[in-house]
């Protein structure tokens, strides 16, 4: 897939502009805090109805107006799709193929996005939280059903932890409705456990042979999975909610002294070793940066596999993070299959051999020009 054009009006720093793109190698050129990252936060909000920058829409729009809109045209292998985000003050409304969206998570799936920016680099030593929204945002865009079971989880267990306290405080007295919310949260839970566990599997089964590839095959990278539960390879979620459940039961009281929800996938972690050791501990800065860019790749192939089309990559300024083998691997894994959108301030030290016939655009206070 690829994305034809995109038509920002009073966002961020963006007036109103429009652009379109290549198929190919997009290379944005600017000094920093002139838009750069501004214009991949909206191709990435076209695919994710959310910033990866903030969750604050006021900031999103420019001081000189109320309303932000993006609006961009996908092309598939099936048809070109209009797409259009509204972006106000008190939240957002979307549109495809012209059509209004009644849920946000009825937007998101169409175009299917891969960004790797600097702050990636935390995915392998930042916190766990990092991780579970790095297999949230991934696992979204490929399924809507893990997207409706994750919105559904955050939704009961803000209900289950608003009862927990009215408990704690000696409010509400009755465990039976703390029953039926737990036999709900672990219900959704199950699922959510379930696709994590067999997205990683997936993951690892892209990101072997890569990180052997840069590391000349003298490094293994393994994925564990670390869930609420222990997790058998072959447990159907009817297993797993039993498990829950019963684990549930053993935390009762804690949950009612601490009035929160002490288990679930919201307590995830995924952790990464090499030739056995975890990564985080124990890895070099270079094991660390190659885990994460063999991570980004596997993404690309994985959504490729699920979806049956390459997704959309973002590099915002990432190159300069790389040295020039990582860099060697990351644009030889894309040349000439993903439409691509690359800022950076400067061409230089960005290995040029595998960029081919670029489209070279200047940023500079608001505007871009081919």
């Amino acid at each position: 897939m690829k994305l034809d054009w995109i038509q920002l009006e009073n966002f961020r720093n963006y007036q109103e502009i429009s652009v379109d793109f290549s198929p190919g190698i997009n290379v944005f050129i600017g000094e920093n805090a002139k838009g750069k990252t501004s214009l991949l936060e909206a191709i990435y909000m076209l695919s994710l109805a959310r910033s990866h920058r903030t969750g604050n829409e006021k900031e999103m729009i420019n001081w000189q107006a109320d309303t932000a809109y993006i609006k961009g045209q996908m092309t598939n292998k099936r048809s070109q799709i209009p797409l259009a985000l509204k972006i106000g003050k008190h939240g957002k409304a979307a549109k495809v193929n012209h059509l209004d969206q009644s849920r946000l998570t009825d937007f998101i799936g169409y175009l299917n996005v891969v960004l790797f920016a600097p702050e990636d680099l935390e995915l392998v030593k930042g916190s766990p939280q990092n991780r579970r929204k790095f297999i949230d945002r991934e696992l979204g865009q490929m399924s809507a059903i893990y997207l409706y079971e994750a919105v559904n989880y955050q939704r009961i267990m803000k209900q289950r932890n608003q009862y927990l306290k009215s408990l704690q405080a000696h409010e509400a007295k009755d465990r039976l409705y703390l029953q039926v919310l737990t036999e709900q949260l672990a219900e959704s839970a199950s699922k959510i456990v379930a696709q994590r566990r067999d997205f990683i599997k997936q993951l690892e089964e892209w990101a072997q042979p890569i990180h052997q590839s840069v590391s000349r095959g003298l490094e293994e990278l393994t994925l564990h999975y670390h869930p609420p539960i222990p997790l058998e390879s072959e447990m159907a979620d009817q297993e797993i909610y039993q498990a829950l459940i019963d684990k549930f039961q053993t935390l009762s009281d804690r949950e009612i002294e601490r009035g929160v929800t002490l288990l679930g996938p919201h307590r995830d972690d995924l952790i990464f070793k090499i030739n056995g050791k975890d990564v985080q501990k124990f890895g070099s800065q270079g094991q660390q940066r190659t885990t994460v860019l063999s991570m980004k790749l596997a993404e690309i192939e994985c959504m490729q596999t699920v979806k049956g089309e390459y997704p959309i990559l973002l590099l915002d300024d990432v190159l300069s993070e790389l040295d020039n083998e990582r860099q060697t691997l990351l644009l030889k894994t894309i040349e000439k299959k993903v439409q691509t959108f690359l800022t950076t301030t400067s061409l230089d030290g960005i290995q040029k051999d595998y960029i081919d016939e670029p489209h070279l655009y200047t940023i500079k206070d608001g505007q871009i020009q081919q």
